[in-house]
This record gives C-alpha cells, structure tokens and sequence, in this order.
C-alpha cells in the first residue's frame, strides 16, 4: 500500500508514472549484484569469457532494438483545407496523425508473465506432496525455458497487445476529431471510411509490434534456458527499465520547455508593461 501511495505522489508531481519508476528502480537496483555474480563465475571459470561478452553485446542490441521500435511511428497524413473566418483567409495546412508501432507498451509482457506465474504461485500456498500428478506435470511444464511456457507468452503477448491496443485507441473517435476540425486524409472520406482506414494501419502495425514484443521477451528466455547464464537478462525488465528512461527524459525535456516558455512570457509582459509607461 505504501509503495503505491508513493506511486501515485511522484505521478501527481509530474516526475512521471509512479509505478512505472518503483519497479524501474527495483530493476536497475538489482543490477549491480548480478553482473557482479556473473564476473565471479567467469573468474571461476564456471562461464566462459566468450559467452559472458556475448551476453554482454546482446543486451547492448536488445537495448538499441527496443529504443528504434519505440519511438517508431507510423504518420499518416491530415489535409485541412482552406477557410474564411472574418475577413481572414486561412490557407490550407497539412498535419501528421502519428500512430506508435508499439501502442500497448510494456503493458502486454507484464500481464502475460503475470498470468503464468499465477498457478505456481496457487502451488506454493499448498503442500506440493499432495498434488495430483497431472497438477505437477503441469507446473513442470511451465517452468522457464518449457515449450509450453513459451508458447503460451508468446500468445498472450500477441493478444494484450491488440485488446490494450483496442482500448487506449478507438479510431471512430479520432476519425469524428478529425471531422470536427474539417481535417482528412487524402484519398478517404470523413467519418467512417477515415475510421475504417485507420483501424486498418493501426492493426497492420500492431502486428509488427506484437511480434516486436515476442522476440525481445523470447530471446532472453531461449538464452538463459540454452546456455544456463545466471544474468538478469529478461525482455520484460529490459523493455520497462529502457520504456521509462525514455519516457522521464520526454518529461523532463517537456517541463524545461514549459519553464522556457513561462520565462519568455513573463519577459515579453514586463517588457510591454515598461514601453507601455
């Protein structure tokens, strides 16, 4: 309770979603004793140097991948045409609709594993001698690494990432927006066949996205199965640690220009206030 308490006081002063950066600092905070627990073992020689800088230089591209997928957009094109208010002629503007490859977030993999980690949880309350067998193959069998297991992340992934999708956009409401302001997209009417449109690019890219998400939760997993590397190397703590790094420095730059703004606002008046005495 306290922790999202202290959640939703730093999202109320604007540093940025709370939750999202708890989790991010239990995440970062564990990093150090991991690497430092792999470097011992390489010391040992209990993993070779070879696949310790393997390690090394796929999360430096998991990392680089994450950011390119993440501040990829898919911008269609707005056309207002001209207008008379008054006397005044307006000329006609051209606008962007963006549209995130990746719409759903992170938001896809925390509730997939969450949902998986659901039944061993529901084990580990009871006494694991008194499990049916059926009930320990199926524990067995969504260990990390499984077959099972992996088939099931990968398709929730794939279908959070369309219903989160679903819910945090409806193109109807953006298409009647665009109505609204006389704004439309080359080639489509306004109203329906706008919306149609959009629906239609946005499930297109959000096919790309889901299977963007199902590499980068999958790789990680196939190789700490394969190889047995100690490392915490999971997609879902990549993309939530990289997803809020970029999303407080997007804050950060936004309150600096906030700020920026305020401070020539407020010069310009005192400099009208003094040529107006």
């Amino acid at each position: 309770m306290f922790l999202m308490w202290l959640g939703e006081q730093i999202t109320a002063r604007g540093i940025g979603n709370g939750i999202s950066l708890i989790i991010f600092a239990g995440i970062v905070a564990g990093l150090p004793s991991a690497i430092s627990g792999t470097l011992e073992l390489g010391r040992t020689g209990a993993l070779s140097t070879g696949l310790i800088l393997a390690v090394i230089v796929l999360a430096v591209v998991l990392i680089a991948v994450i950011v390119f997928f993440e501040r990829a957009q898919r911008r269609l094109l707005i056309q207002y045409p001209k207008r008379q208010v008054g006397n005044r002629m307006f000329q006609g503007d051209t606008s962007h609709l963006p549209l995130k490859l990746n719409t759903s977030g992170v938001i896809p993999p925390i509730f997939a594993s969450s949902l998986l980690l659901l039944p061993a949880t529901f084990a580990g309350f009871a006494n694991t001698t008194t499990l049916p067998t059926w009930a320990s193959g199926l524990m067995a069998a969504l260990g990390h690494g499984q077959p099972l297991y992996m088939s099931l992340y990968a398709g929730m992934i794939i279908f959070f990432a369309f219903f989160y999708t679903a819910i945090v956009f409806n193109p109807k409401d953006t298409a009647d927006q665009l109505k609204k302001h006389s704004g439309f997209i080359p080639g489509y009417r306004p109203g329906e066949r706008t919306a149609e449109y959009i629906d239609y690019v946005l499930t297109r890219i959000t096919v790309i996205g889901a299977a963007y998400l199902v590499v980068i939760c999958l790789i990680p997993e196939f190789l700490i199965s394969a190889t047995g590397v100690p490392f915490y190397l999971g997609g879902t703590s990549l993309l939530i640690v990289v997803n809020v790094t970029l999303d407080t420095v997007a804050q950060i730059q936004g309150h600096l220009i906030a700020h920026q703004y305020e401070g020539l606002i407020k010069k310009s008046k005192l400099r009208g206030g003094k040529r107006g005495r």
